[in-house]
């Protein structure tokens, strides 16, 4: 059965507040989904599912910090019904060698990243697995799957998390569960960038300088709309997108 058939299905998208998550939730939303938005900017979440609900979709905005344990569990009880999590919430933290590192960013991003992801996961999990045809996707990144300088504190969160949503594939097979990871590569949006830079705008722009067409929020929302709306028994298990110009986390054609 496909989300049209289906209106009642409903998603929780972690992090809806910008960037990929909110991109997600308006996929998801045109795709026939209940979405249910959440991220800590409660002033975001609320005007997003206000847009949704003007174009005809049925949204709701809850406050949620995915790294407080105790609001995570609160917000799976209230919740009810859950058919798709999206644990999108994340981001990184500077860009320094393992030399000077900060060890509070290496923190937060782990906290963010994967204890999160982690929270989220293990509260709805009971609410995905009674709905009969649950989906878990991991957002991730490529930096998951390969090590570049001078982002060792992002990368080693992001390993984290792949292998956090590998596992989680093989302890639950056989339930009506699925686990997709899908993994973008260099995505350009409003946010990501300058917040792993300090709000350095300078230093934000140069990580996409020559790239002439770097992915989109809307590509990778795309992206996870697709995968989640397979049917039943069809399981992405990972899903790695990267904009042409970008072979790698190191390999990247730059028109300067």
């Amino acid at each position: 059965m496909t989300a049209a058939q289906d209106s009642a299905r409903t998603a929780v998208v972690t992090g809806a507040s910008s960037g990929i998550g909110a991109a997600t939730a308006r996929q998801l939303a045109a795709a026939g989904f209940r979405v249910v938005l959440t991220a800590r900017r409660k002033d975001r979440i609320e005007a997003l599912a206000a847009e949704l609900r003007e174009s005809g979709a049925e949204a709701v905005a809850q406050p949620l910090d995915v790294t407080d344990r105790g609001a995570v569990e609160d917000f799976a009880r209230s919740l009810g019904s859950c058919h798709v999590l999206v644990n999108n919430a994340g981001g990184a933290l500077g860009a320094d060698p393992v030399a000077s590192g900060d060890p509070a960013q290496w923190r937060q991003m782990y906290e963010t990243n994967v204890l999160g992801t982690l929270h989220v996961t293990q509260a709805l999990l009971p609410a995905l697995t009674a709905s009969g045809d649950g989906t878990v996707v991991v957002l991730t990144s490529t930096a998951g799957h390969g090590t570049y300088e001078g982002g060792a504190g992002y990368v080693a969160a992001k390993h984290a998390e792949h292998v956090l949503a590998e596992t989680l594939r093989l302890e639950i097979v056989g339930q009506p569960v699925r686990v997709i990871e899908v993994a973008p590569g260099m995505v350009k949006t409003e946010e990501f960038a300058k917040t792993r830079f300090g709000g350095d705008e300078e230093k934000a722009e140069k990580v996409y300088a020559g790239v002439a067409a770097p992915l989109t929020a809307e590509d990778v929302a795309e992206t996870i709309t697709w995968a989640v709306d397979r049917p039943s028994h069809v399981n992405i298990d990972l899903l790695v997108v990267r904009p042409r110009a970008q072979a790698s986390n190191s390999k990247v054609h730059r028109e300067l």
